[in-house]
């Protein structure tokens, strides 16, 4: 028998979608992603990208102050102690999915830890196949899927990548190589400076490298990193190549300059990527209308549906602007809501 509504990804998007069609009675099937060392290795586990942040300053219901009472009692302790410190400035990125995901499988969202591999949106109902061979089919699909992290490709992060080299601050910037030591940051956006920020709490000094001689970041971002006295931005330059050798990994960068000027080395023994993001959408194969960068497109404006009547995007999947936690959330509500209302549309 069918699913009425199957929901491909955890981030934000996915469970606010799973907690909306639940409550409708819907019956959701959440598939949350596979625990393995290539999921890992490509920052596609469960949970998103917002398992991988620190403070969660900007979501709305968490202000600034001691939440540890209520999180001790919403969230397992076991869980917790796997989760980023909990600096009580507010809720982290790990606690905030965590609440998430509790709520929808308090409402009866059934949760299966595996990925989708493949899909047949030819025919009515729609059919999925998880990587252990399974297949499932659906009335209503919503993909939230998100975005991954980008490395620049060059030989020398592959080699030190796991030795130094990191996408991920908050999963590697405590471990001790790097503790009380120079890191390097790479990017210039407000993802750049988050990390920056929080690599700033453990390392001596926070290189952030930036090609160009702004930030990209928001105004109240970038002044954040400007005026921490732990990051030092190296303006007008790119990396060039990780150093370092076997024995002890990475232990430093030449940087290369976009105005003229010679390389340079720097010291450091971690190099940490935040450039942008790739979608997770590998798997649709062309099933369904993207954009030249790979996003799900949504058809009909200020609506979440897809190319294929029936299968809804939401979160980053189909947002290459904002990328926000607030945004993705909201997202899965608008899909939710759309695939009740197309189910009901349809009689199904």
């Amino acid at each position: 028998m069918a699913e009425k509504v199957i929901i491909i990804g955890s981030g934000p998007a996915g469970w606010t979608a799973a907690i909306y069609t639940a409550r409708a009675s819907l019956e959701p099937l959440l598939f949350e992603g596979a625990i393995t060392p290539e999921n890992q290795a490509a920052g596609t586990l469960p949970s998103g990208q917002l398992a991988l942040t620190t403070e969660v300053e900007n979501f709305p219901g968490f202000p600034s102050g001691n939440l540890e009472s209520y999180l001790d009692d919403a969230i397992d302790a076991t869980q917790r102690q796997m989760m980023a410190p909990h600096l009580k400035e507010g809720v982290s990125g790990p606690e905030l999915i965590e609440l998430m995901r509790q709520q929808a499988k308090n409402f009866g969202t059934r949760v299966i830890t595996d990925d989708i591999v493949d899909v047949d949106f030819t025919s009515h109902p729609f059919k999925l196949i998880a990587s252990d061979g399974s297949t499932h089919e659906a009335l209503a699909v919503i993909v939230a899927t998100g975005a991954r992290a980008n490395y620049l490709g060059l030989p020398s992060e592959a080699k030190f990548k796991n030795r130094g080299v990191s996408a991920c601050a908050v999963c590697d910037g405590a471990l001790p190589r790097f503790r009380n030591k120079p890191l390097a940051v790479v990017g210039g956006g407000d993802s750049a400076v988050e990390e920056a920020d929080y690599l700033s709490k453990f390392a001596s000094t926070v290189y952030m490298i930036h090609r160009r001689d702004e930030l990209r970041a928001s105004k109240i971002m970038a002044q954040r990193a400007i005026d921490n006295p732990k990051i030092e931005i190296l303006w007008n330059t790119t990396l060039a190549e990780v150093l370092g050798n076997d024995a002890d990994g990475v232990t430093g960068v030449r940087l290369a300059s976009t105005v003229g000027q010679p390389d340079v080395e720097k010291d450091v023994t971690g190099v940490f990527l935040a450039i942008g993001h790739t979608p997770n959408t590998a798997f649709l194969d062309g099933k369904l209308e993207m954009t030249d960068k790979k996003y799900l497109r949504w058809t009909t404006p200020g609506r979440t549906l897809t190319s294929v009547e029936g299968v809804f995007a939401a979160g980053d999947v189909a947002d290459d602007t904002y990328r926000q936690a607030v945004t993705a959330a909201a997202s899965g509500c608008m899909a939710a809501l759309d695939a009740e209302r197309w189910l009901a549309a349809k009689g199904l």
